[in-house]
């Protein structure tokens, strides 16, 4: 495995980085390979906008059109 220095990194982010691998009962150093690996290696998450650009097309809006039946008023009420 390779090692991996970080130079000049604010107090503040360190600080930070120590308090949250405390809340996950890990080391400072563990802490940031779990915040690297899940930067850079898993696989993002589609946003709301990208899920319905990928819906595929399927018909025109008439095709889904909802038709009010008097019958089924008549079963409800």
């Amino acid at each position: 495995m390779a090692n991996l220095i970080v130079r000049n990194i604010d107090d503040k982010i360190v600080d930070a980085l120590k308090a949250q691998a405390g809340k996950h009962g890990r080391s400072a150093e563990a802490e940031h390979r779990q915040i690297l690996e899940s930067a850079l290696l898993r696989p993002r998450k589609k946003s709301f906008t990208e899920a319905l650009q990928n819906i595929p097309d399927v018909g025109t809006d008439a095709d889904f059109e909802r038709i009010d039946n008097d019958s089924d008023r008549d079963v409800f009420n």
